[in-house]
């Protein structure tokens, strides 16, 4: 079974077919996906289709490419919509200082504040740095420790600020890219980050992995992702996939440390997908950032 951690399933790219890039994913044991909100009417379809899709669960948050646009009004949806079932945490969130689509102030305000929201409600973070690796370890590094938990995700550094980041708590999700053959960078750390400490995600539509380079990206091309780090590490694609998906399951918000009570008592797909969800969802998903 496979996870794929990150992908935009309410983008216009996928309204021709978008049942059937659901099917494909669960035909190539892609069992569980996350769509991620990127505004507040992002995070409202994700949320409509964790509803439709029992395999599919969402993030809710707000971009730092539409920081400038963003409003008072926006923040306080957030965690309105977070409380919605099948939930499983806030983002995408950060700062991305290589586009430039919002001033760095707003983008900045606004990464807190969505922090804060994650504190407020025990939910991980999906954090989006790009070129500004400095600036996100400092505002992270300025909450107290182990208040906040995430992944890094479409992790763009070298090892050792990966390193960093996995010291602080923090999880390093994998992309395609790391199939590109001039990739030596992305290829290192997906050899030496621990196999404890990675996920794997498309971005879709966004970022397909080698074979699809420059097309449409989906779900189920997490398969070559999850090949090509087996390979560069030297060991089996089930290895691969059974340490990238299979993780203990949190306590987190509204489940008491150590109670995994409920996590039989959700139906589930063949797999392990989650059918149903419930205010518990994010407790309960099998994800290891939540870890």
């Amino acid at each position: 079974m496979l996870i794929d951690s990150h992908a935009h399933l309410d983008m216009k790219a996928f309204d021709s077919d978008r049942d059937q890039i659901i099917d494909r994913a669960l035909s190539a044991d892609v069992r569980q996906i996350i769509t991620v909100g990127i505004d507040i009417m992002s995070s409202l379809n994700a949320v409509r289709l964790t509803k439709s899709y029992p395999s599919v669960f969402a993030c809710v948050g707000i971009h730092p490419h539409n920081a400038d646009n963003a409003d008072k009004n926006d923040l306080e949806q957030i965690p309105l919509i977070a409380t919605q079932e099948k939930i499983v945490a806030i983002g995408e969130t950060g700062l991305d200082f290589f586009r430039k689509r919002s001033s760095r102030q707003k983008q900045t305000e606004l990464f807190k504040q969505q922090l804060d929201i994650a504190i407020s409600l025990d939910l991980p973070v999906v954090i989006h740095d790009r070129e500004a690796h400095t600036e996100i370890l400092k505002i992270l590094s300025s909450f107290k420790r182990n208040a906040l938990k995430g992944m890094i995700h479409c992790f763009s550094g070298d090892y050792n600020l990966a390193k960093t980041f996995i010291n602080m708590g923090y999880y390093i999700s994998i992309p395609g890219t790391v199939t590109f053959k001039n990739a030596s960078q992305p290829q290192d750390v997906a050899i030496r980050v621990p196999l404890n400490r990675m996920i794997l995600e498309t971005d879709a539509p966004f970022l397909a992995p080698a074979p699809y380079r420059g097309k449409r990206n989906e779900p189920c091309h997490i398969i070559h992702t999850a090949q090509k780090v087996a390979k560069l590490r030297g060991i089996s694609f089930e290895e691969i996939a059974h340490q990238t998906s299979q993780r203990p399951r949190p306590s987190g918000r509204g489940l008491k440390k150590g109670n995994n009570s409920l996590a039989t008592s959700i139906p589930t797909l063949p797999g392990g997908a989650l059918k149903g969800g419930g205010k518990n969802a994010c407790q309960l998903f099998n994800l290891s950032f939540l870890e």
